[in-house]
């Protein structure tokens, strides 16, 4: 992390922890399914699937009314926005800050997603369509906040106002790597001095027929829709795809000692963060995994550790034959003989691919096994890819000391993106 004028580097500390994923919503349900090696993969409930090739998802059980959102609040909010005030407030009072105390000005959001309001977007075109029978739609028809679903920072600020933030509030849409960039982002913000607390996560819910005919289209979700509990196999000699998902993950950062002045209970520290772009393809990745590497590397060296000072990578693991070798590459070209001596695993095979949302979700996966000392595993692991060759934490969780913990991210648009997490001591 950079460093203030005039002082050392302020180091950034989760303090506080919001998740609502496939599986349970909260931050002990998500993690009782890891560790339990669950999945939460199931046939499409959300809209009839029937027609597309991939009809399976990993889908959050919510009901905004239960977890607190007013009838105004659920029609004003995108599903995808809805999450992420949940997850906020969760954070928050995990945190024990109250949402306006403090000096709002000091207090910044930074929040990820690749899809932004993507069902309210189209619900309302079937309507205002006519069952997309009009080419020219008569907006009439469009509920009061449809504006608020097309531009995707109305997510964001949904964030700031549930938290009462009122210093810099950023939307990041980086594909697929928009939670880590997020977090990366507002620690960031907390490191130079332009804040002391942030709300910094990601959400999306892009379970929807539009984003499903997308990824048909280029066939990369798994159309193993006989067994859809199986179907997410990252590194798996027999993976055939990934499998879509939803959800959202928002963190409290503090500046460590305005952490530490109040009491607060510390997860772990940011201590890293970098991110590299291809230049290379919209959705394709080259096979040495060398801008992953570079990112791996940028991100160690800010947090000043070395290959031998991680304990476990938690990989991107998204199960497609294309992404598990190239980031297989990259660890070993980043990390040298290490990489066979850490233990790597892919949550997704539990609670799918939520896109812009995994990264966060991810995060929190590593918060929580610093914090509990137990590595999550890669569910669905039974045939090795033979070129997939590290310890990729077959099946069942993994007790052991974590103090450091590298999570890593693949993004169309050739983003690749690297965290490292520590034990703040």
């Amino acid at each position: 992390m950079s460093r203030p004028q005039g002082g050392g580097p302020r180091r950034v500390a989760i303090t506080g922890m919001g998740v609502v994923a496939p599986g349970g919503s909260g931050r002990k349900a998500f993690w009782n399914l890891l560790t339990d090696g669950r999945t939460a993969t199931r046939k499409i409930s959300l809209f009839d699937p029937a027609g597309f090739r991939s009809r399976i998802a990993a889908e959050c059980d919510f009901d905004p009314a239960a977890e607190g959102l007013t009838p105004r609040e659920v029609r004003r909010m995108d599903r995808a926005a809805q999450l992420a005030v949940v997850s906020a407030r969760e954070a928050l009072a995990d945190s024990g800050l109250v949402a306006g105390e403090g000096d709002p000005a000091r207090f910044a959001v930074s929040l990820g997603s690749a899809v932004g309001c993507t069902m309210g977007l189209e619900d309302e075109y079937v309507v205002v369509s006519d069952q997309g029978r009009d080419w020219l739609v008569d907006h009439s028809y469009g509920v009061p906040h449809l504006y608020r679903h097309l531009v995707p920072s109305s997510l964001a600020a949904e964030v700031a106002w549930a938290g009462g933030a009122e210093g810099p509030v950023t939307l990041i849409s980086t594909g697929c790597t928009s939670g880590l960039d997020a977090v990366g982002h507002g620690a960031r913000v907390i490191a130079e001095g332009s804040a002391d607390v942030a709300l910094a996560g990601a959400t999306d819910a892009p379970i929807s027929p539009i984003t499903v005919a997308c990824f048909d289209a280029i066939r990369a979700t798994s159309p193993n829709n006989d067994d859809p509990e199986h179907a997410s196999r990252p590194f798996d000699r027999e993976r055939n795809g990934f499998v879509l998902g939803e959800g959202a993950a928002v963190f409290v950062l503090e500046e460590l000692e305005h952490a530490r002045r109040r009491g607060a209970h510390v997860y772990c520290e940011v201590a890293g963060y970098a991110t590299r772009g291809n230049a290379y393809h919209m959705t394709g990745l080259k096979p040495d995994g060398r801008e992953m590497a570079e990112a791996i590397r940028v991100a160690m060296d800010a947090a000043r550790v070395a290959p031998a000072d991680l304990d476990y990578i938690n990989a991107h693991g998204s199960g497609t034959k294309q992404n598990d070798r190239h980031e297989t590459a990259a660890f070993k070209r980043s990390l040298g003989e290490r990489a066979y001596e850490l233990p790597v695993s892919s949550i997704k095979s539990m609670v799918g691919h939520s896109l812009g949302a995994i990264g966060s979700i991810e995060l929190a996966a590593c918060a929580l096994a610093i914090e509990h000392g137990v590595v999550p595993p890669t569910a669905n692991l039974h045939n090795a890819d033979p070129e997939c060759d590290l310890d990729y934490v077959p099946l069942v969780a993994r007790e052991g000391r974590i103090r450091t913990v590298l999570s890593v991210g693949s993004g169309f648009g050739g983003f690749q993106s690297a965290t490292v997490l520590r034990e703040a001591a």
